[in-house]
């Protein structure tokens, strides 16, 4: 049965409405919404940024329970940071022991990282609808080193409605490689109306 709290997440409206459904949501997240929605961007992201060359040290942003995170530590990458509004969430992440360090904050307003530190920068489920817009990458361009490679899943219905396209234009002088392979987010054992969500892959280095 779908999770509820997912059309939620997609109606959300700034950090406070995010921090209340999540901390609310972070003990069920894996064993139940995961699970029940066959959620499989997380492996998705992990092979696509392992076979374009990622390596670490990687910022894994909006790194939620660390679905993403344990994916990449599965496939030797590290060491692995994770950022996220959510306290909850992050305590959820810690579990797994993929993480070195694991930040709560938010980037758009006023968290401040090392700039340069990363060779790699992920993101999975996070560039959304209710939830981060292409303003962010102007926050984390900044954290990655010369020739770090970003994958980063994006809704499409974001892509679309949120000018991502436009961002990538005005971002095209500090990125090469554009990549936006489009994928499906849940595996075919999803169900509800949002089992057929698909999103892109944007996959790119820093200049």
């Amino acid at each position: 049965m779908p999770d509820p709290n997912l059309d939620s997440a997609y109606a959300l409206d700034g950090d406070d409405d995010i921090r209340r459904l999540y901390a609310d949501w972070a003990e069920t997240y894996d064993s139940g919404f995961a699970v029940d929605m066959d959620f499989d961007l997380p492996q998705k992201m992990a092979g696509a940024f392992a076979n374009a060359g990622g390596g670490g040290p990687v910022l894994d942003f909006g790194c939620g329970t660390g679905l993403l995170g344990a994916q990449l530590a599965a496939r030797g990458i590290g060491p692995i940071d994770g950022v996220d509004l959510s306290a909850e969430m992050l305590g959820v992440a810690a579990r797994k022991g993929a993480y070195r360090d694991l930040i709560e904050g938010n980037l758009l307003d006023g968290l401040s990282l090392p700039e340069g530190r990363w060779a790699g920068i992920t993101s999975s489920g996070t560039f959304t609808l209710g939830h981060v817009g292409p303003e962010a990458l102007d926050a984390l361009l900044p954290l990655a080193a010369p020739g770090a490679l970003f994958a980063l899943s994006i809704n499409r219905a974001h892509f679309e409605a949120a000018g991502f396209a436009a961002k990538f234009d005005g971002i095209a002088d500090r990125i090469t490689g554009l990549e936006l392979p489009e994928m499906r987010y849940y595996g075919k054992n999803a169900t509800g109306e949002h089992k057929n969500d698909t999103g892109y892959i944007a996959l790119f280095r820093k200049v």
